[in-house]
């Protein structure tokens, strides 16, 4: 025979054991993402002590995972940017309105780029935040929002940015510090 049968079935094996390995790493970003979104809600509504809890059960999931990542590169795919980004966002969230500061990319033990990722979906987030501050009247939120964001937005500019994802959601940015500027002016002319 000109094939080696044993040489296939090694082959075999190892991407079985690939898309085993890839299938739970899928199913523990939804669970990231899943805890995300809820910390990002409980956060929205001032449950604090809801968010906290989640937020100690999220960072056991991406340490858990991230080394998994960090022993087989292969795993670096699309679910697990998607649930570190979420993760970054609910995190920096979670934080800036508990400590009036985000955490840094070290903190979280996250890659540069999918910390940058998050921070950028965490804007969105934030205009939320100053439309729901400026309804109930607290415009000194809506400035501080506003003034952080043109901040993050000052510091994203720095960078060499390619014709990539992160660049997009720089863009995006752009697109929520303007709704910031127009939300403040408002305020500001209301009164």
């Amino acid at each position: 025979m000109a094939l080696d049968k044993k040489d296939f079935e090694g082959m075999r094996k190892e991407i079985e054991t690939y898309d085993e390995k890839r299938e739970e790493l899928i199913r523990q970003s939804r669970d990231i993402i899943k805890l995300s979104k809820q910390i990002i809600y409980a956060v929205h509504r001032k449950e604090m002590k809801n968010a906290e809890k989640d937020l100690e059960e999220i960072k056991k999931i991406v340490v858990k995972i991230s080394e998994k990542v960090k022993k087989d590169p292969k795993l670096d795919i699309g679910s697990f940017k998607e649930g570190i980004q979420e993760y970054v966002e609910a995190a920096a969230y979670y934080y800036f309105e508990k400590e009036n500061k985000i955490p840094k990319r070290t903190e979280l033990n996250v890659d540069t780029e999918y910390y940058l990722l998050g921070l950028c979906d965490l804007t969105g987030e934030l205009v939320r935040n100053a439309v729901n501050s400026g309804i109930n009247d607290n415009t000194e939120k809506v400035i501080k929002i506003k003034e952080f964001v043109d901040e993050l937005y000052d510091e994203l500019m720095q960078f060499d940015l390619r014709n990539s994802e992160l660049r997009r959601k720089v863009d995006a940015v752009k697109w929520d510090l303007k709704k910031l500027d127009d939300l403040v002016f408002g305020l500001k002319m209301r009164k």
